[in-house]
């Protein structure tokens, strides 16, 4: 499906709108330039899963963990990982098995660890300064 926000607010709503229909060990796969609203999604995505903690992105963490909505979620950034293997490194299985929601930035930078059936959420710059277009796939939840 493909959506237009126009502004971070939309962005959140519709990170919001995906989260009510996710499931235990789901996985978000993000892609799209800096700035251009991945962590703002994630923003929304905690708050559609009950989560009150500030959102922020992981980039020099990595991971970024948040309890107590209806699931845990798990907020990656693949940005500074040179190839999958370093996903493997840091305990990516160990958060499959948790129940909660792996939302991954910088997708592409681990494509080949992410299974089939991820959702992937593309997010580009539009015709203006707050314009984004999002395209979401896969899962029951596109």
């Amino acid at each position: 499906m493909e959506y237009v926000s126009n502004s971070p607010a939309e962005t959140e709503a519709l990170g919001a709108a995906l989260a009510d229909k996710l499931a235990p060990g789901a996985v978000v796969a993000f892609s799209g330039d800096l700035g251009a609203g991945k962590t703002a999604f994630v923003r929304g995505m905690a708050r559609g899963l009950g989560i009150t903690e500030r959102v922020t992105s992981p980039t020099f963490t990595i991971v970024n963990e948040y309890e107590g909505g209806r699931l845990p979620l798990f907020h990656f950034d693949m940005y500074r990982l040179g190839s999958s293997d370093e996903l493997f490194d840091i305990g990516w299985e160990d958060y499959l098995v948790r129940g909660g929601v792996c939302a991954v930035e910088w997708s592409e930078n681990v494509s080949d660890a992410l299974e089939g059936d991820c959702i992937r959420v593309d997010i580009r710059r539009g015709t203006h300064d707050n314009q984004r277009l999002i395209t979401i796939e896969g899962g029951d939840a596109a």
